[in-house]
């Protein structure tokens, strides 16, 4: 007969806690692609994108190499099979060599190939099959309760450095080099979708990763206990959170835990469960279109009237607003 009786007291595992609690925040991202490109050129060339805060950009090297140029002047070399993803909508260029002149992605000619995808070809015609193809996409970038995440994201984020820890994604690239140079019936909608796919694995290994040189509230997704309530926080929202209660979810007492939140956090138990309710009211609202009535009743407001003046006490604009933005 096996004893489990020691394990019923052995410790939670830090590794599956912290686990569990990126899942559950993970659970509210989403990359809704607005256009993508298949770009083939020959050299030299120069391709810039513009500066849009609100746009994340991700690129896809099928045949290089590529030189990436941000606009602080920061070179990275993109070879073959290359993945990279520019969170914060920086200006940036793609460039066959460091020392190129580039030109507006608007200038060049686009063919259109189906919803959302277009193809861009400047080649020279007695060089087919040379040349650098790269696939491009412009992102809406969402992580619901996880966005204040995105202003702490390094401005590039690259596939090759997760590839160690996630293998599988190895076979993603290789169907994407696969897709974008055979250009094959129907490529448009399985590459934006192989896009989404990379861009979102890039996301979720830099979380795993402890989210590089991030501070603030990420800390407590190193600390199993205070991972514990976060998790709980984001999976109940609507429940009627005290100090207490929040407490218990840690196994410590009201100042121990109080005192420990804010530390890593910056803010106060309460405040951070404020804040978490009207991200995901603000979220639910004007993206998913939810009815006022329905998101207090979710956040746990005993009525649509309460909730409205606490969203407007925190947000300074009120629900309706919102919706009609």
């Amino acid at each position: 007969m096996i004893d489990h009786s020691s394990e019923k007291n052995r410790p939670a595992d830090s590794g599956r806690v912290t686990t569990d609690v990126i899942s559950e925040l993970l659970l509210g991202m989403r990359l809704n692609g607005l256009h993508y490109s298949r770009v083939r050129l020959s050299p030299p060339f120069g391709v810039r994108f513009g500066d849009d805060v609100a746009r994340a950009q991700f690129h896809f090297v099928a045949r290089g190499p590529v030189y990436l140029r941000c606009s602080a002047g920061q070179m990275h070399v993109l070879q073959t099979g290359d993945a990279v993803l520019l969170p914060h909508g920086i200006s940036h260029e793609l460039l066959s060599s460091p020392d190129i002149t580039a030109n507006d992605i608007e200038s060049f000619v686009a063919d259109p190939i189906c919803s959302r995808v277009d193809a861009i070809t400047a080649c020279d015609p007695e060089k087919q099959g040379e040349g650098v193809l790269f696939f491009s996409g412009c992102m809406e970038f969402d992580l619901g309760c996880m966005s204040p995440l995105i202003g702490m994201m390094p401005q590039v984020m690259q596939v090759g450095t997760l590839l160690d820890r996630s293998p599988e994604i190895l076979p993603i690239l290789e169907a994407m080099e696969r897709e974008v140079c055979t250009a094959r019936a129907g490529y448009g909608a399985i590459v934006t979708r192989l896009a989404d796919v990379v861009s979102a694995s890039i996301v979720r290994g830099w979380v795993e990763c402890g989210c590089g040189d991030a501070s603030g509230w990420v800390e407590a997704l190193r600390d199993p206990r205070l991972g514990r309530v976060l998790s709980a926080l984001h999976r109940d929202p609507g429940r009627e959170w005290t100090v207490a209660s929040m407490a218990a979810e840690m196994g410590a007492s009201r100042s121990v835990f109080a005192e420990r939140f804010l530390a890593v956090t910056g803010v106060t138990p309460l405040r951070y469960v404020t804040d978490l309710r009207m991200r995901l009211a603000t979220q639910w609202i004007s993206r998913d279109r939810m009815s006022v009535d329905m998101v207090a009743s979710r956040l746990g407001y005993g009525s649509a009237a309460a909730f409205s003046r606490a969203f407007k006490r925190v947000t300074g604009t009120s629900p309706g607003v919102v919706r009609r933005a």
